[in-house]
């Protein structure tokens, strides 16, 4: 069954959905919620951080992991109509990812864990409504 569901990912779909993602992400963390990282990471008041290529490629190729998990959760599932892309999306955002953002958030290295969930809630929710949305669309 898991065999089929990954045979039968559009990867169009897969690239469509990185795109997004690529850009939305920039979009999010690179122009709405600097200055709000900053205070969810302790660390307002201090110069930006300089951006490595890690900052760019890490979070793309964590992008198409997610993107093609939720592709094959879309096969597996028999989810065809938006509203069943939409309720998955809702799902493995409010089920899996903010769950995990949490619960990396919850050690000493993060001075406010419940603002950068909160912070991060708006992007995890979003993205994993279009990531399902667009592969069911491209299907």
């Amino acid at each position: 069954m898991i065999s089929t569901a990954i045979a039968a990912i559009n990867m169009w779909g897969v690239l469509a959905a990185a795109a997004f993602a690529f850009v939305f992400g920039g979009v999010y963390y690179g122009v709405l919620t600097p200055k709000f990282y900053a205070v969810a990471m302790g660390r307002e008041g201090e110069p930006a951080a300089n951006l490595s290529p890690l900052f760019i490629v890490g979070p793309f190729v964590c992008n198409i992991a997610m993107i093609v998990t939720t592709a094959i959760l879309l096969q597996v599932t028999g989810a065809e109509a938006i509203a069943q892309a939409v309720t998955l999306g809702l799902l493995v955002a409010i089920g899996y990812l903010l769950p995990m953002c949490m619960m990396i958030a919850i050690n000493p290295n993060f001075p406010k864990p419940f603002y950068y969930t909160a912070l991060n809630m708006p992007y995890l929710l979003v993205s994993g409504v279009m990531y399902a949305t667009i592969l069911t669309l491209m299907a």
